[in-house]
């Protein structure tokens, strides 16, 4: 029986990996008793003691708790973004070229980020096939539901008596620092990063990733990501209109993620739409924890 152990597991993303896991019958789940959850001593006997060890912890916590694991046997999966663009961790994201083995062979995997998740499925393989230079500006904007700010952020938006400034979108990241552009830039092979446009709406969950370009005709990047498909929880949508609309929450519940493709000969948009929960989270860290345990990377996930 394969023991896991999540430290962490009263956040956002701890609660979700902790019910869909409950679920399988063949896991074991090491928990400790609420008094515990923050005892060193404690969390480092369950660390050492799991096979896999998912960290979802703020980026300080996440690096302390994977110096605690002194063996060669946990697996670990770091869901902050402490390691994301560390050479020694191998980069959680199967869809990409040669990603796959990486992971299945690995002792460290970091989680990507949810925006990050999105424009790199986008990108990477418009560069990797030579339609986007390396070279290339980008601009990105990506909407997500307000689920993707953790417990603090949900309690804001479904308390009682909450700002009228929530009714809207909301624009962040505003500084062009966001804490997912090292990844964005690294593993969609650019030489620097887009310009990011994070932007949270009043609905749970859900996103939308949209990449705008110039002078790439769309069949030729339809083309593109018909030919770069590597399976898992991508999914190519030659059309994916909704009446000249395209919902950020359409796939809100879900562990996929789907590329489109629109726009005209001059202008075009790439755009990427999943839950910021699923593929953009939880469902990878889970799609992860298959590869590592040689399952079918899909098990368990809602695809």
């Amino acid at each position: 029986m394969t023991k896991v152990f999540i430290d962490g597991s009263a956040g956002t993303t701890g609660l979700n990996i902790h019910a869909r896991l409950a679920r399988r019958r063949e896991l074991t789940l090491i928990q400790l008793p609420e008094e515990l959850r923050k005892d060193f001593s404690a969390r480092r006997d369950a660390l050492n003691e799991a096979d896999i060890a998912f960290l979802c912890l703020p980026d300080d916590a996440a690096r302390e708790a994977a110096v605690m694991i002194q063996n060669d046997h946990t697996a670990v999966i770091d869901t902050s973004t402490a390691h994301r663009v560390s050479p020694d961790w191998v980069y959680g994201f199967p869809e990409l070229k040669g990603q796959r083995d990486k992971i299945r062979n690995a002792k460290r995997v970091a989680n990507p980020g949810c925006h990050a998740s999105g424009f790199i499925a986008l990108i990477a393989p418009l560069v990797e096939s030579g339609l986007i230079e390396k070279s290339a500006l980008l601009s990105c904007f990506s909407l997500t539901g307000y689920s993707g700010g953790g417990k603090k952020m949900i309690a804001e938006y479904e308390g009682p008596g909450r700002s009228a400034l929530l009714d809207a979108p909301r624009q962040y990241g505003l500084s062009q620092a966001h804490k997912h552009l090292p990844e964005m830039r690294a593993y969609s092979h650019l030489d620097a990063a887009p310009v990011f446009c994070p932007i949270v709406a009043p609905y749970y969950a859900g996103m939308e990733v949209t990449v705008p370009l110039f002078g790439v005709k769309p069949e030729s990047l339809r083309e593109a990501y018909r030919c770069y498909d590597q399976g898992g929880a991508l999914r190519f949508a030659k059309s994916a209109d909704e009446g000249g609309f395209l919902s950020a929450s359409a796939f809100a519940g879900r562990d996929d993620m789907q590329l489109t493709v629109t726009g005209n000969e001059e202008r075009a948009l790439v755009i990427a739409r999943f839950d910021n929960l699923g593929k953009g989270a939880c469902g990878a860290a889970i799609q992860n924890m298959n590869l590592l345990l040689g399952l079918d990377e899909l098990t368990g996930l809602v695809v």
